[in-house]
């Protein structure tokens, strides 16, 4: 779970402790860009990739079992509190892509999900992202550690 690598760049030495790790949960989600995510650009708006993530994330949930309204009966929600978007290449309307979407296993409370969306056609990387959400009892406190329910799930996943 804990990697060390030395990076040498420039004559400077840096020692990065990574604390993530990519596995081979995975699912996907199936995009056919529709007319109203094209700006006038005629090109997918860049907020619309967000959405794409969204449906990867929630193919992923009800792949494994953790759907947002089976997660809150168990007393939490998961808001994210952190998303990134890398855009490499655009997608056109009426094009096909496929997004995809990997569970990334860290040690803290938190559930780390990594996307690329790739188009059907031409197989090239489109965007790639990731994001980070945490855990609320119903009263909105943050929990430090991993609910009981979640520590379960990683057992029987990971």
């Amino acid at each position: 779970m804990y990697n060390e690598t030395v990076h040498k760049r420039r004559g400077i030495k840096k020692t990065t402790i990574l604390k993530k790790t990519l596995t081979s949960l995975t699912a996907s989600a199936n995009i056919r860009v529709r007319f109203d995510e094209v700006d006038s650009l005629q090109i997918v708006w860049h907020g619309n990739y967000v959405k794409y993530f969204e449906d990867a994330r929630a193919a992923f949930n009800r792949k494994y079992g953790l759907e947002y309204l089976n997660v809150y009966a168990k007393g939490y929600s998961t808001p994210i509190v952190n998303m990134n978007c890398d855009f490499k290449r655009f997608l056109k309307y009426d094009e096909e892509a496929i997004a995809h979407a990997w569970y990334v296993d860290h040690p803290g409370a938190k559930l780390i999900l990594s996307y690329k969306i790739f188009s059907k056609n031409s197989e090239q990387l489109i965007a790639k992202g990731e994001t980070t959400q945490v855990f609320l009892d119903h009263e909105m406190n943050l929990q430090l550690n991993q609910p009981d329910f979640y520590a379960e799930w990683r057992n029987k996943w990971l």
